[in-house]
């Protein structure tokens, strides 16, 4: 039965998947339905249907890791469900070698009158764990949720981040060959965020087979080497991530609704951007803008002139690899203009023992044409990948120009010219 699948060997392979579903109108018609199905009454039916995904042929190898683009409603959920088993395709197969891991409605299967170690017996044997298998990794489980006081309390008692923290944890800690992960690349907060995603990272390290579904087109960049681009239920673009994310940027540009910024602008020069212990995390302490040595989260600014300074202020678990930094200035609709980061700059930050850190982002004779213009900064784990914490839209820049050159940067160049003289002289 296996050959007629493009690649047999492969770790999740699927030929002409779809997906159809039955919408109605109203409740009774699917009564109707029911009793008088079409077959007796020629093309009469009474739904519509709503193909969320059409003829899809997908193979991933193993050790592939896999990001999926595309807009809300395109089909990328329906798409990892199929894979995981959880819905059944219209038409087409889908088959998957070895055990697979989701992380997508995490604690969805359970029971919220089981307790917290019922549920993970419960939801290891579904994973595929054998009894000695589970008896032989509980402990890490719970000890890695950290909800080991409460776990022989019903769920129905935990918190939402609780609840979570279960979950992910015996999803992470059956050693899965495959990873399904819709949108959610580290779960909770704080500390356990950090230690969910470092989990990821050493799955794909390791050589696991990891499908990351993200509206976040710089961490399915920064961490798929290939990406598929899906619209309407169908393949759009299936290559390497660059190409996928930078296509797929274009297409949203492109149809994509104004996205003024009009929402205030925080001020982050009075307060402390993050709040709380940077145990086990890191965050904001403090964001200024500087104009002309003065802070300020407005500024006008002249065209290739005036140059800005932001200073940036962190805290972080000194237990901790160093935090790395990154600015984006953004149009006011919303689209990337340019970014800047430490990691690409191969900037070391230096801390002080207790994790702290000061650093200062200087751009000077800024070549930005006129228009309104926002600021946002970063706070990213050693890789870039983990948020810890952002100040975004920290400021507004209003560019002053003269002449009238159209677009938003302006680049260093030079004309050149072959003057050709003519005479009336025939002698020349």
């Amino acid at each position: 039965m296996c050959s007629k699948f493009a690649n047999p060997g492969a770790a999740i392979d699927a030929i002409r998947l779809s997906k159809c579903y039955q919408l109605y109108s109203h409740p009774r018609d699917r009564l109707k339905q029911f009793l008088w199905p079409h077959r007796w009454l020629g093309s009469k039916q009474y739904y519509r249907e709503l193909w969320a995904l059409n003829d899809v042929n997908l193979s991933v190898m193993h050790g592939e890791v896999v990001g999926i683009v595309g807009q809300n409603g395109s089909g990328k959920s329906t798409l990892l469900q199929l894979v995981c088993g959880t819905l059944t395709p219209t038409h087409g197969e889908v088959k998957v070698s070895g055990r697979i891991a989701a992380l997508l409605e995490l604690g969805a299967g359970f029971n919220p009158e089981f307790t917290g170690r019922e549920n993970i017996v419960m939801s290891a044997a579904i994973l595929g764990l054998t009894p000695a298998e589970i008896a032989d990794r509980i402990e890490n489980i719970i000890d890695f949720s950290g909800v080991r006081d409460f776990i022989d309390q019903p769920v129905k008692t935990y918190s939402s981040g609780m609840y979570v923290r279960l979950a992910f944890s015996v999803a992470i800690n059956v050693d899965p060959d495959i990873l399904v992960i819709d949108e959610a690349l580290s779960v909770g907060d704080g500390a356990f965020a950090r230690k969910s995603f470092s989990r990821i990272m050493e799955m794909r390290d390791a050589g696991k087979t990891i499908l990351f579904c993200s509206h976040s087109l710089f961490q399915v960049e920064s961490l798929c080497a290939r990406a598929i681009w899906i619209h309407q239920g169908k393949i759009v673009l299936d290559d390497a991530s660059p190409q996928v994310v930078s296509a797929y940027q274009a297409f949203l540009d492109k149809n994509s609704p104004d996205l003024t910024l009009d929402r205030p602008v925080a001020d982050h020069n009075s307060a402390p951007v993050g709040s709380g212990s940077a145990f086990g995390s890191a965050h904001l302490e403090k964001v200024k803008l500087q104009v002309n040595g003065a802070d300020t989260p407005h500024a006008i600014i002249d065209s290739g002139k005036t140059g800005i300074a932001i200073e940036i202020a962190f805290a972080s678990d000194p237990a901790l690899p160093c935090p790395t930094v990154a600015m984006t200035l953004h149009a006011k609709d919303g689209r990337t203009i340019t970014s800047a980061a430490t990691w690409e700059d191969r900037i070391d930050l230096p801390r002080s023992h207790d994790g702290k850190s000061r650093v200062w982002l200087k751009l000077d004779r800024l070549p930005l044409l006129k228009g309104e213009y926002s600021i946002s900064i970063y706070l990213l784990c050693e890789r870039g990948i983990h948020l810890y914490d952002s100040a975004e839209s920290l400021a507004n820049l209003q560019v002053v120009q003269n002449g009238r050159l159209q677009g938003y940067f302006s680049i260093p160049h030079q004309w050149e010219t072959n003057a050709i003289i003519t005479t009336d002289d025939p002698n020349n």
